[in-house]
């Protein structure tokens, strides 16, 4: 469980402001905070690790105090068990892929380096460098360097923003299975509404330093509003039935739209399908399209 009540000023492009939340994390819980660039969700990440200080504020992980600006703690980042997966990667060019996993433990453990790599399906890409590897593969091995630490808390800030579609995708997937697997409270950054859909338990919607609502993400990410003409593909992420229709949750680039059809056309797809998506006198149509991927 993660207590966080901060307080800390912040200059964004519009002028100062406050960053000013007050969020709680359950145990094995992903949150995403959702929101646009200079909101202030890295900061907050930057708090919870100790890099940076609030002016005020509380942070409470798992019943252990890490920060109390009323009797003054302030744990110093190397006494935070946090695991951190920064956007730009930041492995060490110099060590191979398993001696970045192994950095970062408290007690050297060569049995559990490999049984990481081997859920990763990266053992064989553990004597690599980190320069004769792809995007996906250095993020891989990012998240598998923060989870060696055994951390209390796992941040992750935007740690698929650099990677192509599928590619993002397949981590996405990766992530909330590692996630899941070792039950670590987590919070993760973004901007994008496919990632939250896909990852979140739920999500925290920030603007201006301020958190404007939070919940299950589809009740903060969809409206209600619908374009009278469109006609778009995408990639189906989640479907549901709701005697008599079928809600379907689909991806248009770097952003998530919901439609509701017939069941019958619901049966016909299956999540991970491209499908085309179109509406004719408000009526949406949903079918599947074949592509030469």
């Amino acid at each position: 469980m993660i207590k966080f009540k901060v307080k800390k000023r912040l200059h964004g492009a519009q002028g100062d402001f406050i960053l000013d939340v007050d969020i709680e994390v359950g145990e094995g819980e992903l949150l995403v905070i959702f929101g646009p660039s200079g909101s202030g969700k890295t900061t907050i990440l930057r708090i919870l690790a100790g890099l940076e200080r609030p002016e005020e504020g509380y942070i409470e992980v798992n019943g252990s105090v890490w920060f109390d600006s009323k009797i003054n703690i302030n744990l110093p980042p190397q006494k935070r068990d946090v695991g951190f997966v920064f956007q730009d990667y930041s492995l060490f060019p110099n060590m191979t892929v398993f001696e970045n996993i192994a950095f970062g433990m408290k007690k050297k453990n060569p049995q559990k380096v490999i049984e990481l790599l081997k859920l990763a399906n990266m053992e064989e890409l553990k004597n690599r460098k980190p320069t004769n590897l792809s995007g996906g593969q250095k993020q891989r091995v990012a998240l598998l360097r923060a989870l060696a630490r055994e951390p209390k808390v796992l941040l992750l800030d935007e740690p698929l923003s650099a990677l192509d579609p599928e590619t993002a995708l397949t981590l996405g997937e990766e992530i909330k299975r590692f996630q899941k697997r070792f039950s670590i409270p987590t919070i993760m950054v973004s901007h994008s509404k496919e990632e939250t859909l896909k990852l979140a338990d739920r999500v925290c919607q920030l603007s201006n330093g301020k958190v404007i609502s939070i919940g299950k993400p589809k009740d903060v990410l969809f409206s209600r509003k619908l374009s009278p003409k469109f006609s778009l593909k995408g990639i189906l992420l989640e479907k549901s039935f709701s005697d008599p229709v079928c809600i379907l949750s689909v991806a248009v680039g770097s952003e998530v739209v919901q439609v509701v059809v017939s069941k019958e056309e619901g049966q016909e797809l299956n999540v991970g399908d491209w499908v085309l998506l179109s509406t004719k006198a408000f009526v949406p149509s949903v079918r599947k399209i074949k592509t030469s991927s």
